[in-house]
């Protein structure tokens, strides 16, 4: 199994805690695991050390002199993002996107991703109190007021706490929900938080009581809208055969786990009507479907209302 190699760009005046609470999943799931299952680097915008906004320090390595050949990077940001301005570093993330690399803001490293014209089109979560940055900044945001978003391969959350449940998903992709649960359980995380939260309500609240794969399961489907799993890896991933899940989904809901995990994506495609000025076909490939044709046509049998005329009633907002 090769290593999965993530990097963090620390932004002077980053929050000890929001990185912690990336770094120490990441560091259980190591050590839980034999071969290690993450490789973690940390770079600034300096060679030696990093300073976060209590003054604690972490030894890093200068992002200028580091090729962006990683699977993920975060960019962690506190203070006030929206005053940044390092051409170098934007350049750097920009030629990170174009080898592939996937990204991710953690606090206000969302805002930096903005300046650096890299979160055009995706979906994303900041810290609340940077919330009015994007109000400033030039260009039609996805924001949304959420815990974590993962849309495709842009990964944010709003700091604080909300990177742990943010890694419990990512963890829970890429080796399973029973072993993404043990590390949270190592932490004493004793209710995961869906990416929803807390924004609107927990799963257990808006669904009630569900079996734990069920619950895992949609914490799944919520986190990967644009880029659907299938009924097997969603099985796997929740720690049940496929026929097991099915089961359960139809004894919780009387509906199939894709008929579900499909109503779950139109819903995300409604809000976007509602609330963004992207043309239907850019929706439909931001939620899964396949062309514009067949999310419209799914999109009017499940609501009896064509896209369009879905948005011509309420309008954007």
């Amino acid at each position: 199994m090769s290593l999965f190699k993530i990097a963090f760009v620390l932004v002077d005046g980053f929050a000890l805690l929001s990185t912690a609470a990336a770094l120490e999943p990441l560091r259980a799931a190591n050590m839980f695991s034999d071969p290690p299952r993450y490789d973690i680097t940390l770079l600034s915008d300096r060679d030696s050390v990093a300073k976060s906004s209590i003054g604690a320090q972490f030894e890093t390595r200068s992002f200028r002199e580091c090729e962006p050949d990683f699977d993920l990077i975060f960019v962690v940001a506190g203070g006030d993002p929206a005053r940044m301005n390092d051409p170098s570093l934007f350049a750097w993330l920009r030629r990170a996107d174009r080898a592939g690399v996937a990204l991710g803001g953690i606090s206000g490293g969302s805002v930096i991703l903005a300046r650096a014209d890299l979160l055009n089109q995706h979906r994303f979560t900041v810290h609340w109190h940077h919330y009015e940055d994007f109000e400033t900044l030039p260009g039609n945001w996805l924001l949304e007021r959420r815990l974590f978003v993962i849309d495709r391969d842009r990964y944010t959350c709003a700091g604080g706490s909300a990177p742990l449940d943010m890694m419990h998903a990512i963890i829970a992709r890429d080796f399973g929900t029973p072993f993404a649960q043990r590390i949270s359980d190592w932490f004493i995380q004793t209710e995961v938080r869906g990416a929803e939260a807390p924004q609107t309500a927990s799963i257990s609240a808006r669904y009630g009581v569900l079996p734990r794969p069920v619950s895992a399961a949609l914490e799944l489907m919520e986190t990967h809208i644009a880029d659907p799993l299938d009924q097997d890896q969603i099985a796997h991933l929740s720690g049940l055969s496929t026929r097991q899940l099915q089961r359960q989904f139809r004894d919780s809901f009387g509906t199939s786990l894709m008929e579900t995990y499909r109503r779950i994506r139109l819903e995300t495609g409604q809000e976007l009507l509602l609330s963004s000025n992207l043309s239907v076909g850019e929706i439909a490939r931001m939620t899964g479907f396949s062309s514009q044709a067949h999310f419209s046509d799914i999109f009017r049998r499940t609501f009896g209302i064509t896209p369009s005329a879905r948005r011509k009633k309420t309008g954007p907002t």
